[in-house]
């Protein structure tokens, strides 16, 4: 099989990039650090001191005396130590373009059992997140010339799903089946399979129907949310008729709902109006936490459109989260009118909104932003609060923090906080 420039392109972004962020926010097999975080470690620890051909043979794998080496990776004019140094040189290269040519013709150069030693290399680099494209090319490679050692090698020896939902991501895009088969086989016990996320990722535009169909048999969890996450990109292709057939379509309401979410989140930008219509009239447990995002843009580009219909809805929770996406808007740039839109509303304000509008307009308005604090209802949150905006605005304007707190009503417990950091 042989690799262009393009291909690889696409799986660098499609598998390696999709991997990659799948294993910053999940683990297979339990704790412990992940890939990326071992990488990175090694990178510090030393700073402190894509092409592959051939024929297939009986057993599946690539046979690598058809393949034609390219100028600077032939096997004949150096040894595989030089060979692997040299890999260490194009990766440490600035410009990813040039990288990702270089690295694919270093990857036309491995036999099929030089693929350990050279990840091997690759890992004990300790190369960071900017080189991840070429970690994913080279197991991408691996996986396209022998799945199952790549996965025993990457099962055995890495951590945080990375590498491992890279390999099954090439390896489902060419055979799903087998694939399928290798993660049944290999995962034990009820709980969610996490190999399933890097095949659904792999089948995503090749077969997106079976990537359907393995994501409604995943039972509700965070490798369900994840594996969802992988099948954005199909939705926002289908477009936003096709989508929203496509998630009345799934069986499982808790997947509905949580698909409803994501979709909503990723149209906002592109159809606030509609998108804010269609997810209201499809509320859930999950999509009524998007509410508030689908809102913030809405009020972006028709802040009175987005007003009006946030007016017309009962009270509850969704009410609340339209309120805080409207607050939002104005909270980092024009505090002030952020603020008296919570006290035009306050039935709707709740203890979640007061800390969002504190977080974004205490850099523009301290004395605005500590002056809505008394709206948190939950007293420990909100002495909390007080200790920690009346110290930064100390740091910043010990004048105007002294002259506030002394005017304020504020419960004894925060004047005695507030004391102990201003006495000499």
């Amino acid at each position: 099989m042989k690799w262009n420039a393009t291909s690889v392109s696409a799986a660098c972004l499609a598998v390696g990039l999709g991997g990659f962020v799948i294993g910053k926010v999940s683990h297979s097999g339990g704790g412990g650090t992940s890939e990326a975080d071992e990488l990175l470690n090694r990178s510090r620890q030393i700073s402190s001191d894509g092409s592959v051909s051939g024929r297939e043979t009986a057993d599946g794998r690539k046979d690598s005396s058809s393949r034609s080496p390219r100028a600077g990776s032939s096997r004949a004019d150096s040894t595989f130590d030089e060979r692997l140094s040299s890999m260490e040189d194009i990766i440490r290269g600035e410009n990813a373009l040039d990288r990702g040519r270089a690295m694919l013709s270093w990857i036309d150069s491995l036999a099929p059992s030089e693929f350990e030693a050279a990840v091997d290399r690759f890992r004990n680099l300790g190369l960071t997140e900017a080189r991840m494209g070429e970690y994913a090319m080279l197991l991408t490679a691996w996986a396209q010339i022998d799945p199952t050692a790549a996965l025993a090698y990457t099962t055995e020896k890495t951590n945080g799903g990375m590498a491992t939902g890279t390999v099954l991501t090439a390896w489902a895009s060419r055979d799903p089946e087998a694939a399928v088969a290798w993660a049944k086989a290999n995962h034990e016990g009820d709980d969610p399979n996490p190999y399933m996320i890097g095949i659904i990722r792999g089948l995503v535009v090749t077969n997106p129907t079976r990537a359907t169909q393995l994501l409604e048999e995943l039972p509700y969890s965070g490798e369900r949310g994840n594996a969802l996450q992988a099948m954005m990109p199909h939705l926002l292709q289908l477009g936003p008729e096709g989508a929203k057939d496509w998630i009345a379509n799934l069986s499982d309401d808790r997947l509905k709902d949580g698909a409803t979410a994501r979709f909503a989140e990723a149209m906002a930008k592109q159809d606030p109006a509609g998108t804010a219509t269609w997810l209201l009239a499809n509320l859930g447990e999950a999509s009524t936490r998007s509410v508030d995002e689908v809102f913030t843009e809405w009020a972006k580009t028709d802040k009175n459109a987005a007003m009006s219909s946030f007016e017309k809805l009962p009270e509850g929770d969704a009410r609340s989260r339209a309120l805080r996406g409207l607050v939002m808007v104005d909270a980092r740039e024009n505090p002030q009118a952020a603020a008296a839109l919570m006290n035009q509303y306050p039935n709707d304000v709740d203890d979640s909104m007061v800390q969002h509008f504190i977080w974004n307009s205490f850099d523009k308005s301290p004395q605005t932003a500590v002056s809505q604090i008394g709206l948190i209802k939950d007293e420990r949150s909100r002495d909390r609060m007080y200790d920690r905006a009346l110290d930064g605005w100390l740091n910043e304007d010990p004048v105007a923090a002294r002259a506030w707190v002394s005017s304020a009503n504020l419960s004894e417990n925060v004047l005695k906080n507030f004391q102990k950091k201003v006495q000499p």
